[in-house]
């Protein structure tokens, strides 16, 4: 996902080391801005189709769906993943590396089609729509993800 940003110990306080509030202490790294994005939330819907699966995100709200696509215009050509958690842990993690993803936009939202012209790979597809729409009805958070980058999230 996104980097990872390690704590350092609050330089404040040293007295009688000639430092004051916000001195660096020796050997320390300055303090990194945290590496975030903001993703909207949106309402995921999950079929198998021919060859593979499509899945459709809405977003009731303009500015999310303005968002959402504009992540998905940027992000397009990258891998396409999605990700279910459960009280902050992953549950599921599905990698579309074996078919061919496509992303849509449409007037509330964004179709993302994945498929495969090979019997296998579409049967690993479909088995991850699956697995995917079994995660939300029991009650997983999903996040579609574009080349590392979270572009929608559907919570139940």
């Amino acid at each position: 996902m996104t980097g990872t940003m390690m704590m350092e110990r609050p330089t404040s306080g040293m007295t009688g080391m000639g430092m004051g509030p916000g001195a660096m202490m020796p050997g320390t790294s300055a303090p990194m801005a945290p590496n975030m994005v903001m993703v909207p939330r949106c309402t995921m819907k999950m079929e198998k189709v021919t060859h593979g699966m499509k899945v459709t995100c809405t977003c009731p709200d303009p500015t999310a769906c303005a968002m959402m696509q504009n992540l998905c215009t940027m992000m397009a050509g990258g891998m396409c993943s999605f990700y279910c958690m459960m009280n902050g842990m992953m549950v599921c993690c599905c990698n579309m590396t074996m078919g061919m993803c496509k992303c849509e936009m449409t007037k509330d939202g964004c179709v993302l089609t994945c498929t495969s012209g090979d019997k296998n790979c579409e049967a690993m597809i479909q088995g991850c729509c699956d697995c995917l729409t079994a995660c939300m009805k029991a009650g997983c958070t999903c996040c579609m993800m574009m080349g590392g980058t979270p572009v929608c999230c559907s919570t139940p």
